[in-house]
């Protein structure tokens, strides 16, 4: 009987510390992310698949003699221009690298994967990894912020994308990104 009531206390005491530990975590990691700075990044990235400043390149997909964008499991990689107006020429702020999948049967997704690498003074050195369905067919999509490094250490938050410029034929794209990051 003692034995009992000796682990009944026991077990009582064990859960007031469980409770009173994860209450003071909780307070600590909700002070921390108090502190968490917002930053907002528009710019446009120029996607082309052809003509003298080819930045994309389908590498793999179903049998066939041309893999384009709208084929189902066709897998590209890029190594877009970011620029901060539309215009080409105008000052580059970073590079958008990595693969794009189309992954919907019907042709209408891309599934993305992403590091918008900065160059520009305000973020050199620092990246943000991307990740999602890119719906391209919508007016505007939505894509994650997963990660990111240098000024965004432990970044998220989302991307914006709406296209600016389309030439299906051609496979080339701009495309404005909005981007809204949190980080520490």
């Amino acid at each position: 009987m003692a034995e009992t009531a000796l682990a009944r206390i026991a077990m009582l005491y064990s859960l007031i510390a469980f409770v009173a530990l994860a209450a003071t975590s909780l307070k600590v990691v909700a002070t921390k992310y108090q502190n968490l700075k917002e930053t907002n990044i528009v710019f446009y990235l120029h996607d082309y698949e052809s003509g003298r400043n080819l930045t994309v390149n389908s590498v793999a997909g179903v049998p066939r003699s041309r893999w384009g964008i709208l084929d189902f499991g066709t897998v590209f990689v890029c190594d877009d221009k970011m620029t901060a107006a539309y215009d080409w020429k105008s000052e580059q702020i970073g590079r958008a690298q990595g693969i794009f999948i189309n992954s919907a049967l019907d042709g209408s997704d891309l599934h993305m994967l992403m590091s918008l690498v900065f160059t520009n003074k305000e973020f050199s050195g620092s990246t943000l990894e991307i990740q999602g369905a890119n719906r391209f067919y919508q007016k505007y999509r939505d894509l994650s912020v997963v990660s990111g490094t240098g000024m965004f250490r432990l970044a998220r938050g989302f991307a914006t994308l709406e296209t600016v410029f389309l030439d299906i034929l051609s496979s080339n794209a701009i495309i404005r990104w909005n981007v809204t990051v949190f980080h520490f």
